[in-house]
């Protein structure tokens, strides 16, 4: 590995252990004030909202598009691709990971969504909307944690080289997994597959912001270093934030109505986000010490199998199905509980370590490990 990106996994290491941001900490009541504003704005400015969903060029809405770049790109340029060497490395945990972020959690999601959405809770949900949530749920779990992943992984004293790897990872499969995953499950719940708008989702909000990002990256270290880099980050943070806030009034401009007629909707959705996101947690955590793998990678890989990549769930349900769709409202419930659900789920992986430490495979791993420096000291 070159000089630069080992000060770019410097960095990125350096970042994950920042604490929460107050954006960050506080995201649930930021969230809360958009609902409000945002069902004001739209039953206030109902022309302004509609002209704004109206100025589309090939199916795809210019401000909303603009707005999801600049939530996106930020975190996206924290991402080192050069951690991807270090796979080796850790490989327990990651392949423990992998199979959570990709073979569990989007199948568990379409399951329990046609249990609860489509079954359970079917009589107290609009019967136009049913086949949309459980779409938005889709989305919502077939796109795996980025940036957040640091902040997780430095409250669970996560291993820094390790959450890299693992975000490095899971954002290359994403480019070519997305799309097969979500379409397949969309086909299997009978909802339509609009192939076209789903590529071009995937070419507009993963490929091309990863490929932007990782330009500015480049430069960014190659004009000034990692202080460079930071110095980007600092100033591109803010307009990545104010960019969520601002596509969540829209959503709620546009989704007020409903909301405001059937306050339940939003509970109801949540419950299947949390069922999956305690599930995930758990098992990533569970099959991690099976394994043996050490505790400072099994808590952020439990984390990364819990988290979602919410933002780009948000793009990819208001390209595909439009402000005005429960796909788009189902994803916006994921973003609202996020963060206490996430925090929980620290607690309880740094609360069990003393367990965790205590497996059978835990124990034999370290013991070999400990056995092995004291045979090369």
């Amino acid at each position: 590995m070159t000089e630069t990106a080992h000060a770019a996994g410097g960095l990125a290491a350096a970042s994950a252990k920042s604490a929460m941001s107050l954006f960050e900490r506080y995201l649930t009541l930021w969230v809360a004030l958009c609902i409000v504003v945002g069902i004001a704005l739209g039953h206030v400015l109902p022309g302004v909202f509609h002209a704004i969903g109206n100025a589309e060029i090939a199916h795809v809405n210019l401000p909303v598009a603009a707005l999801i770049w600049l939530m996106i790109i930020p975190m996206l340029i924290k991402v080192d691709f050069a951690a991807i060497s270090k796979v080796r490395t850790h490989w327990r945990g990651i392949g423990v990971t992998l199979f959570i972020n990709w073979a569990v959690k989007p199948f568990s999601m379409a399951a329990l969504g046609w249990f609860f959405i489509s079954y359970l809770f079917r009589p107290y949900l609009p019967a136009d909307q049913i086949n949309s949530y459980i779409a938005g749920l889709i989305l919502l779990a077939a796109a795996p944690c980025t940036a957040m992943v640091f902040v997780w992984s430095n409250l669970s004293e996560g291993e820094p080289d390790f959450t890299l790897t693992q975000v490095a990872l899971n954002d290359t499969i994403m480019v070519f997994a997305f799309a097969p995953i979500v379409g397949l499950l969309l086909g299997l719940s009978a909802i339509t597959v609009p192939w076209e708008t789903l590529l071009l989702s995937v070419g507009l909000y993963i490929v091309v912001p990863v490929v932007l990002a990782q330009l500015l990256r480049t430069r960014a270290l190659s004009a000034a270093g990692p202080a460079g880099l930071d110095a980007l980050l600092k100033y591109l943070q803010p307009l990545s934030l104010v960019a969520l806030l601002t596509t969540l009034v829209l959503l709620f401009g546009f989704q007020g109505e409903q909301i405001i007629a059937q306050p339940l909707i939003i509970a109801l959705l949540a419950v299947p986000i949390l069922i999956q996101v305690y599930f995930n947690s758990g098992l990533a955590y569970l099959l991690n010490r099976t394994t043996g793998e050490a505790h400072c990678v099994a808590a952020p890989s439990a984390l990364i199998g819990a988290s979602n990549f919410f933002e780009l769930a948000v793009a990819a349900a208001i390209s595909v199905f439009g402000f005005s769709s429960g796909a788009a409202l189902a994803t916006v419930v994921g973003v609202l509980i996020e963060v206490p659900v996430m925090l929980s789920v620290v607690r309880i992986v740094n609360a069990s370590r003393p367990w965790y430490e205590n497996g059978t495979a835990v124990k034999r791993r370290a013991r070999r490990e400990g056995s092995d420096r004291s045979g090369h000291s």
